[in-house]
């Protein structure tokens, strides 16, 4: 039954980090001690009352008190866990991230500006707005703190490519072409937090009905309502290079007749079924890029900040001395350092946006400033560019992103147990958490 309610759970415990009272409580009773911190009982009571309100919209029943106190509290634990891991490694959020964030709250809740969002939160208690710019940033270092770790644990190989493309399920799932089933859930342009969550529950039935039936029209008429309106049609064979990156990559995961998990998008929450697939023999021509770079991890000996310093130093020396040398001694990507910061050709699509965005804006023959993605500090220099039929190429990149993508939720969830298991917990009331 805990792992019934894990995901759900968990869900409402991000939820609650935005819009529940998040002024400064006085100080009570501490529930659990996790390395350096601690968890108050008017924390954990806050959460419970956030699982239970998300179970309730989502039409589930609600455990028993111990059991879900017991759940929701070892959830809290695991979430304090990774926060103390950021603060370790020194993971940060830059400003203008986490302005862009808050505003998307902001719009949802209609407000016109971060301005009158402040002026509303802290009219009703004062402190408010500090109090959830904190909380978004927490999640949003969380979540890059998991996109560094996880993403590094990833490995695909050659060897995995070639038998997953040999293989009938690759051999299906990277044709070029996909019948699908589309269900969208709309909502209004400054939709509220709450309506975003409803929305997102009635995304959920969808889900569960169109995995029982292929009957869309019957579907969206089920879950039909004034207030969340619901689209759906057959869309018929859709070439994939004419979809959205992220939906290929969602579509291309599922085996035939599976269906997404609910998709958010700035008009509602999509869900999409696969129904088919067939070939394209249609050709892939793009402009490559021939890359060398340099990249400072942050680490538990070298802080964000001086990741910084020291990219700046090498972007000084690289205008005079030979960026392949640097890159061998002082680049930490494993996969490049050694080969002195050679990415070899690089197609679209193949990097972070933020590096790709750099890439295609630096001349051939120079050097890029120094600019931060997820992974951490770089500087580039675009030794060529060239037009390339990548169709090959592509196969393969699609592939790898496809296996990826399937080994992601495992190494996430590996990660997590070994996070909990490397953190000091202590609980101080007696609740059994495992």
């Amino acid at each position: 039954m805990r792992q019934a309610i894990k995901s759900t759970l968990l869900a409402a415990l991000l939820a609650s980090s935005f819009m529940v009272n998040a002024a400064q409580e006085p100080l009570d009773k501490v529930v659990a001690v996790v390395d350096n911190s601690i968890i108050l009982e008017s924390e954990l009571d806050r959460a419970i009352v956030a699982a239970k309100q998300q179970l309730t919209q989502r039409n589930q029943s609600i455990p028993p008190d111990n059991l879900l106190r017991s759940e929701v509290l070892r959830q809290v634990i695991l979430k304090r866990a990774q926060l103390e891991r950021v603060k370790r490694l020194g993971v940060t959020i830059d400003e203008a991230s986490l302005n862009a964030a808050v505003a998307e709250i902001a719009k949802q809740e209609g407000a016109s500006s971060l301005a009158d969002f402040q002026a509303k939160l802290d009219a009703r208690t004062p402190g408010n707005y500090a109090a959830l710019r904190r909380q978004i940033s927490d999640d949003l270092s969380v979540n890059r703190l998991r996109q560094q770790q996880v993403s590094s644990r990833i490995k695909v190989s050659d060897q995995d490519i070639d038998n997953f493309l040999n293989s009938p399920q690759g051999k299906s799932s990277l044709n070029s072409e996909v019948h699908v089933a589309h269900l969208r859930v709309a909502l209004p342009e400054n939709a509220s937090a709450t309506q975003v969550q409803n929305a997102e529950n009635v995304a959920n039935k969808l889900r569960t009905d169109l995995q029982a039936s292929n009957d869309v029209d019957a579907v969206v008429k089920r879950n039909q309502s004034a207030s969340y309106p619901v689209e759906g049609a057959d869309m018929g064979w859709r070439n994939t290079e004419e979809m959205p990156d992220e939906l290929v990559a969602k579509v291309n995961a599922l085996d035939l007749n599976q269906v997404t998990l609910p998709i958010r998008a700035a008009d509602g929450f999509h869900v999409l079924k696969l129904l088919e697939r067939r070939g394209n023999e249609a050709r892939t021509i793009v402009q490559q890029f021939k890359v060398r770079h340099i990249l400072l991890r942050p680490s538990e000996v070298l802080s964000p900040s001086d990741a910084e310093q020291q990219i700046n130093q090498l972007y000084k020396r690289a205008g005079t001395e030979n960026f392949a040398d640097l890159a061998s001694t002082f680049s930490s990507d494993p996969g490049s350092a050694s080969n002195g910061g050679d990415l070899g050709w690089v197609s679209p699509g193949m990097m972070v946006p933020q590096f790709e965005e750099v890439m295609r804006k630096t001349p051939v023959g120079q050097i890029s400033k120094p600019f931060q993605t997820q992974y951490g500090w770089h500087i580039l220099k675009v030794e060529d560019t060239r037009q390339q039929d990548v169709t090959e190429q592509t196969r393969r990149s699609k592939a790898r992103q496809v296996l990826a993508e399937r080994q992601f939720d495992q190494e996430l969830d590996n990660w997590m147990r070994e996070v909990r298991a490397e953190s000091f917990v202590e609980i101080k009331d007696g609740t059994p958490v495992n």
